[in-house]
């Protein structure tokens, strides 16, 4: 018996990295997993291929969540294929590619999440829990400068943030409960390389400052583990701690 059997869960931008690794632990500890993805069909299907193979259930869906009917399609996935829906991981995030509008880290960090957090949570029960995925840098951003290259996309995904926590009385009214989890840069994920990238030597530097940064690996185990984690909603884990942001 798994901990999250009869549970379903969707994890946004799941078809690689984090959110990948997020799903597949999901699914191990028992839960039915939409797979997101935006573009990239094969990657997904992948993803779900190794989570039926090691005896779990998942379903790959195309949503883009800038798009209109984006977070609907992925809530319909979790209903028609799975039954309903308890878990909304919120980790697709991005803003560093090139040719999406000048806007776009603003619509997809900070628009789009508020839109799935609406329509996901309008067909979740009591019980449920939302998990928010961000980076220091990110939840810092107003006391502790970034690098200028990534700042635009910390402070979009600040302000989906504290969009989101807006939300945190009517969902705690309602039985659900939304929780939030931060990290330091993580190595080998699309920002990390589009930011070392522009600004070459930028992850090398912020390892040596750090310490030791996350892998993909590891980041995605923190998150897995605040689907379940016994912690207030509201609350904000520090993965791996936050003492240089905190000082």
């Amino acid at each position: 018996m798994g901990t999250l059997d009869n549970k379903t869960a969707i994890v946004t931008g799941s078809s690689r990295g984090i959110g990948a690794e997020v799903a597949k632990i999901l699914a191990g500890e028992g839960a039915a997993v939409v797979v997101n993805y935006r573009q990239k069909a094969p990657r997904a299907n992948k993803v779900v291929q190794q989570i039926t193979e090691a005896g779990g259930r998942a379903v790959a869906v195309a949503a883009d969540l800038t798009a209109e009917d984006g977070a609907q399609a992925l809530v319909d996935a979790a209903q028609e294929n799975f039954g309903g829906l308890d878990i909304l991981v919120l980790n697709a995030s991005g803003g560093m590619e090139t040719g999406l509008g000048e806007d776009y880290a603003l619509r997809l960090n900070r628009d789009a999440q508020v839109k799935m957090l609406e329509t996901a949570t309008a067909v979740m029960p009591a019980g449920s829990r939302v998990v928010f995925v961000t980076s220091h840098q990110a939840h810092f951003i107003d006391t502790v400068p970034t690098m200028p290259e990534y700042e635009p996309v910390a402070r979009s995904k600040r302000a989906g943030e504290t969009a989101l926590r807006e939300f945190i009385p009517a969902l705690e009214a309602r039985g659900i409960s939304f929780v939030v989890i931060s990290g330091d840069m993580i190595e080998g994920t699309v920002t990390a390389t589009l930011l070392d990238r522009a600004r070459p030597g930028a992850i090398a530097e912020r390892r040596a400052e750090a310490g030791k940064l996350f892998t993909v690996e590891e980041f995605g185990v923190e998150v897995a583990r605040m689907v379940t984690a016994d912690v207030p909603t509201g609350h904000t884990e520090y993965a791996g701690g936050a003492g240089h942001f905190q000082k």
